[in-house]
Formats: structure tokens, C-alpha cells, sequence
């Protein structure tokens, strides 16, 4: 006996007999889609299909949802979820047309996202016919937010209440798009340089055996990792991204709980947020539009476990919190200082069909490297004022400036970076 789902089971009465896993559909009579990344025809490139309700037409390895996925595990498991769901997307057609852009059918371009995620429904409609189960991995809807400091940066004159951009009530009007990843093997390695083999055995190796098709399945090229994905804002005419002779502003922002939404003054991320937000507002209100990137890459992509470990290392060190010693604390805990392989962070730009940044709001050598080895010209960066920074965090901007990031003032000295330091832990 055998089960079409993957992981379900056979039962007699009660009783699981066993367990069958249909990695293999092939076997099953029924061959998957063919996915030949980077040609610009959807039919032709095939759609990403990692849906659960039909085995033999998985054509990828792990599922839709990122880290989302175990929670539907969980759902599934307590009977409060239909393994065999199927979503009714009536209705979730994109509120705004992005593209498609050049770069989506550029394989060099784009390896972590599928460009065609967001349309799924108009591009695959003949294989939906056919029965094929397959889910948008980006989704696109409008949105107000609302922060003090932007009706703080309004009242004080610095942003306008012009009743479509900004509200009377001090909201920001945006489009915004949630990004699921969607990994590129064979694009992936090559970006990493490294070898495709070796890349897909550090995965298996690295998630505890959780693939197996990693290693089992070389026809298998594209990889739904089980991480957290990305949000993107846009602020302005959505047309304004891609005309050249419109600004563009962005702001490429990696997630940071603590201070992002509770406010934490050890690290310059919601104030730098922030500011990248106003530039972005005030680019669009000058007939521009503006983009604000957020990756879901805590702590450098550490994780907050151990940037909560690096914060108890550096407070309770010999001499105290050091600028000096900033990065070298995050690597004596992790093995590693950043694990955020900025090299993937411009696929997303080339999503929206970005070819020249007018500003830059971003201090990280890093993302600058990133951005303009990929293409990208970027006419001017801009830094956060010093003003800003809480005073707490002064040890975080001046190791960072020592480092490479962009400074329009003076790179610290050894000397200089060994007299700034934070507050005690007890404090």
C-alpha cells in the first residue's frame, strides 16, 4: 500500500502501519514540472511548485511558508488544519503591478526569489487548469503606517501633510510587498563561489538531515529554505522606481526586534530606520519614489539568542563595553561577525527593476559592495546624522566606521575606538 502524500500514513483502524515518503514522484507515474530558470515566458520557466496536496507535482525541495511552515506542521498535526487545503486566491491578485523588469529573466540577476511570485494566477492559469496546486510565494497590498516621529518630522517641517502621500492624520500611504524566499541552487553557489555539491551538503548538514533531497535529488534545483523572508516598502508612484528621470531613495534594513520595535539604544536601528523612512518620503514628495527593504535577518542573521549572549560578553568584559572590541566579542560567541551574505540582498532591487539609487540610505560597506558589484549605480550615500545616535550606541558606530562603513567624518583611530565605551550591564 502506498500514501500520495508526502509523510502521511497508511491506517488500519487506529493503528499508523507505516510511513511513506514520495521524494521520488516519478515512481508514481506523474513528472513535475520543469523548471529552467532565467527564461523570461513563465510557461516556459515553469512555476514553483512546493505545495503539499499532491506529491507527484512537487518540483522543489522543503515547502511554502519559510520558518512558517513548522507552524503549520503544528496545525496540522492538533487537526485544526486540512493537510490537503487547497487556498482559494480568489480576490489576492497584487493591488499594484510590479514588472516584469529585464533582470527577471537575467539568472544571473536573481537566485534567492521567484520575480514571478506575486502573479502566479494570471501567468499559470493553464496549469492551474490541469489541476496543478501552485501558491504565490509574494504577495502585494497597500497600507498606512503610522510613527510619532514621522508627525514629529511633519510638525517640525521637515515632511509635508499633502493628503495622498501623508495624511492629515500624520499616516504614510505605501505599497508594500511580503517576499518568501525562493533559493537558485545552482545560482546560489555561484554567487557564494563555491561549488553547487558542496553548498547543498553544508545545507543538508547544517538543518540537522531535515532535506535529504539536498543530497538525493540533484534534479531538484531549487530550495524554499526554511527562513524568514523580506518586506518591502514603497513609498510614491510605484512608476517612479524604474523612469531615469525620477529620484530614487532606499533603505535596505536588516531586521532588529529590540530596538526596531521596542526601541533598545545599544545599536542605531530604529533611528536609522526611521531616517531612511523620511528620506524615502521626502524623495517621493519631491516626485521620486522610495524604497524601504526589510530582511527578517536577526542580529546579523544570528539570531537574538546569541545577540543577547554578545550583549552580556561585551558588557561584563575587561574594561567594559569597548568599541574596540565590538566585533570581536560577536565572533568569540558565534564562530563568525555577520552571517547576513549581503551578495543575495540585491536580488530583490533587480525584482523592482532598479537601476540607479539616487540615495542611498545606508552607512554598510557591505550593502554598497553588494549593490553596485550587482549592477546598481548608487549616486550618493547617506549616513545617519550624528544626532540621532543614542548614546548607548556609540560603541556600535564608531566599530563600525573603523571597519569600512561610509563616514562622512573621521575614521577612528585605535586610539579613539579604545576610549568609547557603553554603560554597564547593572545601569
Amino acid at each position: 500500500m502506498s500514501s500520495e502524500k508526502t509523510g502521511s500514513s497508511e491506517k488500519t483502524g487506529s493503528q499508523a502501519k507505516h510511513i511513506v515518503l514520495t521524494s521520488h514522484p516519478a515512481r508514481f507515474g506523474v513528472k513535475p514540472i520543469s523548471i529552467q530558470w532565467g527564461e523570461a515566458d513563465p510557461l516556459v520557466r515553469g512555476a514553483i511548485v512546493g505545495t503539499l496536496t499532491n506529491a507527484a507535482q512537487r518540483n522543489v525541495i522543503g515547502s511554502h511558508s519559510g520558518a512558517y511552515g513548522v507552524y503549520r506542521a503544528l496545525a496540522v498535526a492538533s487537526g485544526q488544519l486540512q493537510s490537503d487545503h487547497r487556498a482559494d486566491l480568489t480576490n489576492t491578485s497584487p493591488a499594484a503591478l510590479l514588472g516584469p523588469h529585464p533582470a527577471w529573466s537575467d539568472p544571473e540577476k536573481i537566485v534567492s526569489l521567484d520575480p514571478f511570485g506575486a502573479i502566479v494566477g494570471e501567468v499559470y492559469q493553464p496549469l492551474y487548469e490541469q489541476g496543478y496546486d501552485i501558491r504565490p510565494t509574494i504577495a502585494i497590498t497597500k497600507a498606512h503606517i503610522n510613527m510619532p516621529e514621522l508627525q514629529e518630522a511633519a510638525a517640525k517641517g521637515r515632511l509635508k501633510i499633502d493628503g495622498t502621500i501623508m495624511k492629515a492624520n500624520g499616516d504614510l500611504v505605501v505599497t508594500k510587498a511580503a517576499i518568501e524566499p525562493v533559493w537558485y541552487l545552482p545560482g546560489l553557489a555561484k554567487r557564494l563561489a563555491v561549488s553547487e555539491s558542496t553548498l547543498r551538503r553544508a545545507l543538508f548538514e547544517q538543518t540537522g538531515g531535515m532535506f535529504p533531497e539536498l543530497v538525493t535529488r540533484p534534479d531538484l534545483r531549487v530550495f524554499l529554505p526554511p527562513i524568514g523572508g523580506m518586506t518591502v516598502y514603497i513609498v510614491g508612484d510605484v512608476a517612479a522606481i524604474t523612469d531615469p528621470d525620477r529620484e530614487l531613495a532606499v533603505r535596505i534594513h536588516d531586521e532588529c526586534n529590540g530596538s526596531d520595535v521596542f526601541g533598545s539604544d545599544i545599536c542605531t536601528c530604529r533611528p536609522y530606520l526611521v531616517h531612511g523612512i523620511e528620506g524615502c518620503i521626502q524623495t517621493a514628495q519631491a516626485g521620486g519614489a522610495g524604497v524601504i527593504v526589510y530582511f527578517r535577518k536577526e542580529g546579523r542573521a544570528l539570531g537574538e539568542v546569541t545577540k543577547f549572549l554578545v550583549y552580556n560578553a561585551r558588557k561584563r568584559q575587561e574594561g567594559g563595553d569597548r568599541a574596540d572590541a565590538y566585533f570581536a566579542r560577536t565572533e568569540c560567541v558565534a564562530g563568525v561577525q555577520d552571517m547576513r551574505f549581503q551578495e543575495l540582498m540585491p536580488d530583490v532591487l533587480h525584482w523592482l527593476g532598479i537601476t540607479r539609487i539616487d540615495r542611498l540610505i545606508s552607512m554598510s560597506n557591505m550593502k554598497f559592495d553588494a549593490i553596485t558589484k550587482s549592477g546598481i549605480t548608487v549616486v550618493e550615500r547617506v549616513p545617519i546624522p550624528a544626532d540621532l545616535i543614542p548614546a548607548d550606541a556609540q560603541v556600535e558606530i564608531e566599530a563600525k566606521k573603523a571597519a569600512g562603513y561610509y563616514t562622512e567624518g573621521q575614521v577612528p583611530t585605535e586610539a579613539i575606538l579604545a576610549a568609547v565605551k557603553g554603560r554597564d550591564l547593572s545601569d
